[in-house]
């Protein structure tokens, strides 16, 4: 009887104690928040957020980040409008978008990861010395009107005394997807293109890098996370561990190598060479397009205003403090 009785006290003993394990294993899943997040492309240039992802810098915080590509800006919007996504990955420009349509529920920005124009100025053949008065008379493949990267490209051509309109063909009724193939197919004199197709190209020997529309446009709020007001409202202190996780992986892109960066992500670009990749992401840390910090400033929010009036594509001007809220990020630097 004895015995009996000894066998039933381990037996409850090991299951009271697989309870607990099982218990302890339920409450770390729980900790685990999750963030479905909308990112506006697929691009290189958004390499901090990879990092945060593959070094686990969101899962040390309690993130479990749920990451879909919805390839373009207005479907990004949509989706993050209708709560398909917590969280949008895209430019500040479409924010000031939805408040001009005076929306009930406004779109914030809280956390900057890119801070220059992506896309480079691509010529078909190679100049001895580029000089941006060789664009007068010239055909010129742009991007989309209205979107950020069109804008800043205008701009740029603006600051050199190259009017769009007038001194130069502009073409943009072809889709994003196939602006690359029009002018490898010979449409174009220069072509407007983001990385790593630029490069690529010009490892193919169809264009030439003469120019970055980055380092023309200066600092502004090219790509930032954003939110529904309702929804940081309710889940701030998520969104306060997610700005944390991606404040550390600013800082590892900030002081790794090219290559190690490259090595890192490359399993998001899987049809990139890892070689292409770190060339790229080198090209973007030497003109400083990752932004070094969550913070987005007023001063770079005053600069897109004024590169989208300048294209004829700002609404109203919005006041900073209306669209931008740096609490979660100034608590994440802390």
């Amino acid at each position: 009887m004895k015995h009996l009785k000894r066998k039933f006290t381990l037996l409850f003993t090991s299951l009271l104690a697989f309870s607990l394990l099982l218990a302890g294993c339920n409450t770390s899943s729980s900790k685990q928040e999750k963030i479905r997040i909308a990112e506006v492309t697929r691009s290189i240039f958004y390499a901090p957020q990879y990092v945060a992802i593959e070094k686990g810098f969101f899962e040390d915080e309690g993130i479990n980040v749920e990451l879909t590509t919805t390839w373009g800006g207005d479907k990004t919007m949509t989706a993050l409008l209708s709560d398909g996504a917590d969280v949008a990955l895209v430019g500040s420009e479409t924010t000031i978008y939805v408040h001009a349509q005076e929306s009930t529920d406004p779109v914030i920005n809280f956390a900057q990861l890119t801070q220059t124009d992506g896309t480079f100025l691509v010529a078909r053949n190679k100049p001895d010395f580029f000089s941006w008065e060789q664009l007068k008379g010239s055909t010129f493949l742009g991007q989309r009107k209205g979107g950020m990267p069109q804008m800043a490209g205008e701009f740029g051509l603006k600051k050199h005394g190259i009017d769009p309109k007038n001194d130069l063909t502009m073409i943009q009724n072809i889709d994003f997807a196939n602006i690359a193939n029009a002018f490898a197919s010979g449409t174009g004199d220069y072509v407007q293109l983001f990385e790593p197709q630029a490069s690529l190209f010009e490892q193919e020997g169809v264009g030439h890098i003469v120019a970055s529309f980055g380092a023309e446009s200066g600092k502004i709020p090219y790509t930032t996370f954003m939110a529904k007001e309702s929804y940081m409202k309710e889940n701030e202190e998520t969104l306060e561990k997610f700005t944390k996780g991606l404040y550390k992986a600013q800082l590892w892109v900030e002081n790794h190598s090219a290559a190690e960066i490259a090595e890192v992500i490359a399993p998001y670009f899987e049809d990139t060479p890892v070689e292409l990749i770190e060339t790229v992401v080198d090209r973007y840390k030497s003109q400083h397009s990752f932004a070094l910090n969550p913070i987005l400033d007023e001063e770079e929010w005053n600069n897109l205003q004024t590169i989208m009036e300048e294209a004829g594509e700002l609404p109203k001007k919005i006041d900073y403090d209306v669209l931008v809220d740096t609490t979660l990020a100034k608590k994440a630097i802390k």
